[in-house]
């Protein structure tokens, strides 16, 4: 009888526990991690079907979390596509709202600054830390509680890049010069099989090797020192760790070159000497990211350059290997949530072009994982995405409440099956006033306004966008149909480019 009136009262007792008694024993908030990095398209990836690629460590976050495969960047306002990608996943909002929104964090000690991504999770109770590439107007020290290692858009060569770019521009722009001519070392090559201007490896070319350390075991070594003083600690963390490769110069040392012989590096399958229009629609021979390679392409300058990008990547690949080991023998990778993708895809000779100013997928499209509990291993979710949503989707896993100026949408229920739904109903996309695209079930309309030249691509029987259809009689009505819903994208985004006219010839 003793033991039942002990048993009645331990049950009445936990029947009284108030709603705020009950929370304190809930799972606690998970570590976010955030590997990010920079020009890395969606095929790069060993699992992810490229078979002449070593990626052993990217591969484990595929085979033990959740891939989307259709994830994009939303677009641009400038040349500089890391910049807008990057500003978005911070504030939450849409490309032409961050853009207008940015202004703000140039101001001093102004108050948006706490509406940024990590602040939100700062402001409940995360422990913030980022290192390497930022490319924000907003200053890294006064968003993140530690900071360390801040790096620019791009890594300098030994020319002094900036420079290079201001007198490039002096002596094309307006005048009968050609790019090629005036380029520094390091660019608009290699010319052929005897061009050894330039060395990915050799550190008198600064870049990466700015500072004796590769720029990506900096990023290692940072990110290992802070997970070793997290582990003592209770806080969960949120870590933003940027990458700057693969972008350019795309340097590794020699071990990672050698695994990549260029009899064995096949080119890709919309490979083209020279992008049709290119000089029209301004992404030509005066963009920088364009002129690293000589025009028309080569076979072998492509893939040189290829050989230089699955390196630097590999090279990356072993970096982020190492971080995941750390967070497992700290203990605290049981609770941890990953993100993994990358700022922007890149060309690498698909469409004759090399960089990420444009529509196609190489260059909007990115890897992106999600990795941890409740999250189902070695899971393809085709749900079109954009990657910036990966702010809100690390909110909703936090318990911290989605502010209404978040214009992205948390994609956890994809990753858990509990839904097949896009947030979305099309992908837009949009580069500076010369280009604009909407993808919607599995079509993509491509928009060239100062040519008034649309390209249709049918995504799911033409996934490489090699056979355009905008002038095929049976699909005058999927254009329309596309360009229209375009249009009122356009409004929703508060974007002012005037695409009225153009659509109306098209009737």
């Amino acid at each position: 009888m003793q033991i039942f009136k002990i048993v009645l009262f331990l049950f009445v007792l936990n029947s009284c526990t108030t709603p705020s008694e009950k929370q304190e024993t809930s799972p606690e908030k998970p570590n976010i991690v955030f590997i990010f990095t920079d020009d890395q398209t969606y095929t790069s990836i060993a699992s992810l079907g490229n078979s002449e690629i070593e990626t052993p460590n990217m591969d484990w976050l595929v085979n033990n979390g959740t891939t989307f495969t259709n994830a994009y960047n939303m677009g641009a306002w400038n040349g500089a596509v890391c910049a807008a990608s990057r500003a978005m996943i911070i504030s939450g909002r849409s490309v032409w709202r961050a853009n207008a929104y940015r202004e703000n964090w140039k101001k001093k000690n102004d108050p948006s600054l706490q509406n940024t991504w990590s602040k939100l999770l700062e402001n409940n109770g995360y422990d913030t830390y980022m290192t390497g590439k930022w490319h924000v107007d907003a200053p890294a020290g006064k968003i993140f509680q530690q900071s360390k290692n801040i790096r620019p858009g791009m890594p300098r060569d030994a020319w002094n890049h900036n420079k290079m770019v201001h007198t490039f521009k002096e002596k094309v722009d307006g005048k009968n010069v050609k790019p090629a001519d005036v380029m520094p070392i390091g660019y608009n090559r290699p010319k052929d099989e005897n061009d050894n201007s330039w060395s990915p490896t050799d550190p008198k070319f600064g870049g990466f090797w700015e500072g004796g350390k590769h720029w990506s075991e900096v990023l290692k070594d940072d990110a290992i020192s802070f997970i070793q003083e997290a582990k003592t600690k209770e806080n969960p963390f949120f870590m933003y760790l940027a990458f700057n490769a693969p972008h350019d110069p795309r340097q590794a040392p020699q071990e990672f070159i050698d695994k990549y012989p260029l009899d064995k590096i096949s080119l890709p399958k919309s490979w083209l000497p020279e992008y049709p229009q290119l000089d029209k629609i301004t992404i030509g021979q005066k963009l920088r990211d364009e002129a690293l390679a000589p025009f028309p392409r080569t076979e072998y300058s492509i893939k040189k350059h290829l050989q230089e990008y699955y390196a630097i990547i590999t090279h990356l690949d072993e970096q982020i290997g190492k971080i995941l080991n750390e967070l497992k023998a700290s203990g605290k990778m049981e609770n941890t949530l990953i993100f993994f993708t990358a700022d922007h895809g890149l060309a690498m000779g698909r469409h004759g072009l090399l960089g990420k100013q444009n529509m196609y997928d190489h260059s909007i499209r990115v890897p992106l994982v999600v990795l941890g509990n409740n999250i189902p291993k070695n899971n393809k979710v085709n749900a079109d995405v954009y990657l910036q949503d990966i702010m809100a989707s690390s909110l909703e896993a936090a318990g911290v409440e989605k502010p209404d100026y978040v214009e992205f949408n948390s994609f956890l229920d994809l990753a858990k099956g509990k839904t097949s739904t896009s947030n979305y109903p099309a992908i837009y996309g949009a580069y500076i006033d010369l280009q604009r695209m909407i993808r919607k079930n599995n079509f993509k309309l491509i928009v060239y306004p100062k040519i008034e030249k649309v390209l249709l691509y049918d995504l799911k029987n033409d996934p490489e966008e090699m056979a355009d259809l905008s002038k095929n009689p049976n699909y005058q009505e999927k254009m329309i149909s596309l360009f229209k819903d375009l249009l009122q994208l356009q409004k929703d985004m508060e974007d002012e480019l005037d695409l009225s006219t153009m659509f109306e010839k098209m009737n």
